[in-house]
């Protein structure tokens, strides 16, 4: 299928209008009139993705971050960010992302499927409000029944399948109410409190905002960016397999960083 066929099959699902005003999606490198056969998934496209599509001869890289965030002047060898540019371009591979406009629609509805909240559970912050839907970043939903902080802690660990998370708090404290903002919820700690959470699950939150959030009475569990994220690889993997005949590779590289 044409590049462009395989965007507005993306874009019907993601449309690019819920993206934030900030934010960088759609087709940041490449052709959109290209024929694509093959796609690789990943959450980033670091320098050892690329260098698996260009092994895999991938016509396109489908990613949640996307591989420009700013304006750049120069595409050249020159730096890091223009010798990737350079290789996607070379070898032919085209780069689209679906970031915020993702996480409206899907990241946090399956990040919540993972904890246990319903199908309607609301948006965290709504961002999207149209005649037939309400949309936006997060979601909040409530316990089936209480429980300390702890133990939350281990079973959201447990839920996402992660080797550990930060706790934010006393883990005696009970907790009814639960928010979840996958990727970077530093931001998203007034929206917590207003709808009542007890705490709230999300990938970064930085030393100085977790204190505050603590002191405010809102726990937080960290549970990383890519732990929080890296869902995002499988679940448009399959809705690729779904949609189209493409020949479909996930790539799920794991967490930037290691605990020692």
């Amino acid at each position: 299928m044409k590049g462009k066929e395989l965007m507005e099959l993306l874009e019907a699902f993601a449309p690019k209008q819920y993206a934030c005003s900030w934010d960088n999606v759609g087709l940041l490198v490449g052709r959109s009139d290209q024929e694509v056969k093959k796609v690789l998934v990943a959450l980033d496209a670091t320098n050892e993705v690329v260098d698996r599509a260009v092994e895999e001869g991938v016509d396109m890289i489908i990613t949640h971050h996307p591989v420009l965030f700013s304006s750049i002047k120069a595409i050249n060898d020159q730096d890091f960010m223009g010798r990737k540019l350079l290789k996607l371009m070379e070898n032919q591979i085209a780069c689209f992302a679906m970031h915020t406009n993702f996480d409206v629609i899907g990241m946090a509805d399956l990040a919540g499927s993972y904890l246990g909240f319903p199908e309607d559970a609301r948006p965290l912050e709504v961002t999207v409000e149209e005649e037939d839907r309400v949309e936006g970043i997060g979601r909040v939903s409530t316990l089936p029944e209480p429980m300390n902080l702890g133990q939350y802690a281990e079973f959201v660990k447990k839920a996402l399948k992660l080797e550990h998370v930060l706790l934010f708090g006393k883990e005696e404290k009970q907790v009814s109410k639960v928010a979840i903002s996958p990727g970077s919820g530093r931001s998203m700690v007034k929206e917590a409190l207003a709808c009542g959470a007890d705490v709230l699950i999300t990938g970064d939150i930085g030393h100085h905002e977790g204190l505050d959030a603590m002191d405010m009475g809102l726990a937080i569990i960290e549970a990383g960016h890519y732990g929080t994220e890296y869902i995002f690889v499988d679940y448009v993997a399959e809705f690729l397999k779904e949609k189209t005949s493409l020949d479909v590779i996930a790539v799920k590289a794991g967490s930037p960083y290691k605990v020692i």
